[in-house]
């Protein structure tokens, strides 16, 4: 009971902060949904009062027909709850919409701060499967529950309001009457909190497997899968994996719902119970002479509703602690801090020109990995020269990509342009003056003219300077093929037209044609271009590279062979480096690769 103690207070912290989010988001919302939950809270025991005085109003009227004015007093308390009644249901009205308009801000509010939490958090992040737990929780399971929250105070105020009203008229009867409505009340409230307690683990313990049920969702129905999954017959295999997955977990919810079935219905007898009681009570004291008829209406509704708003204030007690511990999920999601940092004191860079970047010493291994990536490695860049990378798959070739675009920071050595340390720059300044052309380039379901000002959308608008990038990356003939040239949408997500990959590629090209960086880095810029294009895009490359610094990471020594110098990596160093015939001269491992990447293209 003190470790419960301890962790639902732990979750305290976590009620303003949450608050603060919903003030943000809908600050005039929350006024009025303020002022209409005081309004709704005092209005019922209004109701309740006035029913004893109608009830009564028409006993006297009854009892002496023909009498005028006991029959206007009845008509008058008629109207009056009518009046009553309908301004009940007309705030019910107003507090629905009211709500869903406060729902609907919060919602786009969390979504944007979700979603620029996801952009502004390292790449690191997405290469963990805690980081897809954590945002999991944080979009699936803690996305509603500030407005849930807040939902729970307001019910917990309103019917608190009516509960104080309640106990009082409770009181005017007997006093022990407030210890029987809280004694039937406190089952439910043990029966609530501990199933909130135990769905909160289990939530969080099946978070993994709930990743996973929709990741087999999501192969089913994928378009890029959709022809490995009937080539290889991979269907009914992931309609098994996740049948299996929904299996359990469908076994064990459905188990805790079984529960909690019988656990409600025991404390539903306490409840009934303590009620009939005393509602026998109050009828010995009607039969005694001690009350009236409209006294008894009036206890049956106080002692009923009080019984069942005692049960909703103590329901809200526990589904806002069920909320909290939700919504620990998405304050640690939105707290989580980026490792790679901005300097205090950013270095003004140089002009975007072509410089010299220098890896001097650097080692670097991948969070949670014991195998280090890059060891000692060392590598210059000469400023307006083409480097190329060629090495095996595991070689550290991404690696290094991703420190030259500050994705990561080395453990040990430094990063440099122009003798500047990378980390002694703004990261937006840093990573304007780079272009990636990456082997797998993002397919954005858009209009083409997006596609390409994708890679410099300050020019989104300038139509010009975007048919100039395609007509250099060789992407214009295809283009122009599309039914609406520039303007046709891509992607069968919205109804577009679909490209090859080789056409998705160039597409990509004329992205980096259109930023105009000084550090150019390609990674495996034709691997889905057969030969004959691969040829039309190295002379269109050489157009490209004209005043850049730029890197080709490739596994094709035809498009390495083009650079000034040729660095051979492995096992995280630089194993070999010269131009194409030097290396070939020297007889090492370029030479030996080279042979067998012709024998192999002589028996193609």
């Amino acid at each position: 009971m003190t470790e419960r103690f301890r962790k639902a207070r732990a979750q305290l912290p976590h009620l303003p902060w949450a608050l603060g989010l919903i003030w943000r988001a809908t600050r005039g919302w929350t006024l009025a949904w303020a002022a209409l939950t005081v309004a709704q809270g005092l209005l019922p025991v209004a109701v309740v009062l006035s029913t004893r005085a109608l009830v009564d109003s028409l006993v006297a009227t009854v009892q002496a027909p023909g009498d005028w004015p006991a029959l206007r007093q009845s008509l008058v308390w008629v109207a009056w709850m009518a009046g009553l009644l309908l301004l009940v249901e007309s705030l019910r009205g107003i507090a629905a919409w009211v709500r869903t308009a406060q729902a609907e801000w919060l919602r786009d509010y969390l979504d944007d701060r979700i979603h620029a939490q996801a952009i502004h958090l390292d790449l690191s992040y997405y290469e963990t499967p805690e980081y897809y737990d954590q945002l999991h929780r944080a979009r699936v399971d803690a996305l509603d529950r500030p407005r849930a929250l807040l939902e729970n105070l307001g019910s917990l105020a309103q019917n608190g309001l009516t509960l104080l009203a309640m106990a009082g008229i409770l009181w005017g009867y007997a006093p022990w009457l407030l210890l029987v409505l809280i004694g039937g009340a406190l089952p439910a409230l043990w029966v609530a909190a501990r199933a909130i307690v135990r769905f909160h683990r289990w939530r969080v313990r099946n978070t993994g497997n709930e990743r996973r049920a929709s990741y087999y969702d999501w192969m089913l129905t994928w378009d890029r899968a959709a022809a490995e999954l009937r080539l290889f017959d991979l269907g009914d295999s992931f309609r098994s994996a996740y049948r299996a997955v929904r299996a359990k977990l469908r076994g064990e919810r459905l188990q805790l719902a079984r529960q909690q079935m019988l656990a409600e219905l025991g404390a539903d007898a306490v409840a009934l119970l303590a009620m009939g009681l005393t509602i026998a009570w109050m009828v010995g004291r009607l039969m005694q002479g001690l009350a009236s008829l409209g006294d008894l209406a009036l206890f049956y509704q106080v002692f009923s509703q009080g019984q069942r708003l005692l049960r909703t204030a103590l329901g809200s007690v526990g589904e806002m602690y069920s909320n909290l511990l939700f919504l620990e999920n998405l304050h640690e999601f939105l707290t989580l801090r980026p490792r790679v940092t901005e300097p205090r004191r950013p270095v003004s860079p140089p002009a975007n020109a072509p410089g010299t970047i220098r890896l001097e010493n650097v080692s670097f291994r991948y969070p949670g990995s014991q195998r280090l990536a890059l060891d000692g490695f060392d590598l210059t860049l000469p400023a307006g020269r083409i480097v190329a990378i060629v090495g095996e798959n595991g070689a550290g070739k991404s690696t290094l990509l991703k420190l030259l675009c500050r994705f990561y920071d080395p453990e040990v050595g430094r990063v440099s342009w122009d003798e500047i340390d990378l980390r002694e720059l703004a990261l937006t300044d840093w990573r304007r003056r780079i272009t990636v052309l990456f082997q797998e380039p993002v397919h954005y379901h858009d209009t083409v003219a997006y596609n390409i000002a994708c890679g410099d959308l300050a020019v989104v608008a300038d139509m010009a300077a975007i048919a100039d990038a395609a007509r250099a990356a060789g992407a214009e003939g295809s283009i122009q093929r599309l039914p609406q040239s520039y303007a046709t949408v891509l992607g069968k997500w919205f109804g577009g037209a679909e490209l090859s990959v080789g056409e998705w590629q160039r597409l990509a090209l004329a992205r980096a044609f259109l930023r105009q960086s000084a550090l150019l880095i390609l990674d495996e810029p034709t691997s889905a271009m057969d030969s004959w294009a691969e040829a039309d895009w190295l002379a269109r490359f050489r157009d490209l590279a004209a005043g850049r610094t730029a890197l080709v990471i490739t596994h094709r020594f035809t498009t390495a062979l083009h650079a000034d110098v040729i660095h051979v990596m492995g096992q995280g160093r630089i194993l070999e480096s010269g131009s194409h015939a030097k290396l070939l001269a020297r007889g090492g491992r370029y030479a030996q690769s080279w042979a067998q990447q012709l024998r192999e293209t002589e028996k193609g």
